[in-house]
């Protein structure tokens, strides 16, 4: 995904807006606090700025009058059929010494956040990886955490596959969960949900969604 996709803070009380609506001719940001009309380019995108910084909550409004959430969300804090919330993702990581062993070492555990603990957090999961280590697991592997409807999900059906599902910890959440414990995270997009038509209305308002793959920290996540 490209980096400046979706909304993006720019300081404690602006944000810059990019979303790729084809078949609009005009996409407004609608905030708690106003409008903000984005500008259209030739190919495609609308972008511009808005004086919100993190936390605020957004929708983009159509030139029907339609008001979507963003497709290339970080955080659905009242699930996939609210608004977006602008997320500021910067961390500090502890863990910069961090070097992976080597694969054939590697003895591999398959977690789902939400069915791993009574609490189905990631806050959760870490405080009962010490069974893990008993068992003689040495890396783990998370099912997939894109925004899906309701409290738990095998996570294969995301309708937000850049937003980190709100009831396991949300995107602070998934970074504490990192920044303690080296993740392989699954992100497979094996089947679309109706919601997820909603975002691609007309095809005025869609994001490319594409596998890659990406390294944090020496753990590698599939996106």
């Amino acid at each position: 995904m490209r980096a400046d996709l979706g909304a993006v803070p720019t300081g404690p009380s602006s944000t810059t807006f990019t979303v790729w609506a084809p078949n609009a001719t005009m996409v407004e940001v609608r905030g708690s606090s106003g409008r903000v009309c984005l500008t259209r380019s030739t190919d495609g995108y609308h972008r511009g700025s808005a004086p919100w910084g993190p936390g605020a909550l957004y929708q983009y409004v159509l030139d029907d009058g339609t008001a979507l959430a963003d497709p290339a969300s970080r955080a659905q804090p009242d699930g996939v059929h609210g608004p977006s919330q602008v997320v500021d993702l910067t961390y500090s990581w502890r863990d910069t010494a961090f070097r992976p062993s080597p694969l054939r070492e590697w003895i591999l555990y398959e977690l789902h956040i939400g069915t791993f603990t009574d609490e189905g957090t990631f806050a959760g999961a870490v405080g009962a990886l010490d069974d893990l280590v008993e068992l003689g697991v040495t890396a783990v592997e998370i099912m997939p955490v894109a925004q899906f409807p309701g409290r738990r999900n095998w996570g294969y059906d995301g309708v937000f596959p850049f937003a980190v599902q709100q009831t396991y910890g949300g995107p602070a959440g998934l970074q504490e969960f990192v920044a303690l414990n080296h993740v392989l995270d699954d992100m497979r997009l094996y089947k679309s949900r109706p919601e997820q038509l909603s975002l691609r209305r007309s095809a005025q308002i869609a994001v490319g969604a594409h596998r890659r793959a990406i390294a944090v920290r020496g753990a590698h996540a599939i996106l």
